[in-house]
């Protein structure tokens, strides 16, 4: 309805693991990365995810903060801590903004799906367990999003489809 108004506060790094947005680990993480990835992040004040609560904090100021929505896992692949670490960092978001699991659920879109022959499609195995560690969270399948051909990222159109399971998730939880 024209009465609801819906933003999205947009902290994106390319080709970084989930550790750059832990607030305890993104230091250590920082001395790993290529240049051009410490670029991007100067962005952001060299912090990504304080960015991302000073934006939240902003956000808060107009609005309610509905949910959490986290596309992330190319560079994570194999990692079976994966769900965990997501945890640390939802846990800290709700502490930082003050905000309740129960009222922010968290959703977590898949990568490239392996009918698509994802690149990094194995994380989407891992992300299934999300919902175990996190019970608020929600995964969003990619199954029959269009790839581009480096299989990395969607074309438009698969973008668009995943957007649409974001908002329906999100539509049965409000």
């Amino acid at each position: 309805p024209e009465r609801i108004s819906v933003g999205v506060l947009n902290v994106s790094v390319a080709g970084c693991r989930i550790e750059l947005f832990d607030k305890e680990a993104y230091q250590a993480y920082l001395t790993t990365v290529a240049p051009w990835m410490t670029d991007i992040t100067t962005q952001y004040g060299g912090n990504p995810y304080q960015h991302l609560v000073e934006m939240g904090r902003l956000a808060q100021q107009k609005g309610v903060i509905k949910g959490i929505l986290l596309h992330q896992g190319e560079s994570n692949v194999n990692d079976k801590a994966w769900p965990a670490r997501v945890a640390t960092i939802y846990a800290s978001l709700l502490k930082d903004l003050n905000l309740e699991a129960a009222r922010v659920p968290l959703l977590a879109g898949e990568t490239v799906n392996a009918d698509q022959q994802g690149a990094s499609a194995a994380i989407n195995t891992i992300m299934a367990g999300l919902p175990a560690v996190v019970p608020t969270a929600h995964v969003i399948s990619s199954a029959g999003c269009e790839a581009r051909r480096d299989r990395l990222h969607f074309t438009p159109a698969g973008y668009r489809e995943l957007e649409k399971r974001y908002a329906r998730q999100m539509l049965t939880l409000l």
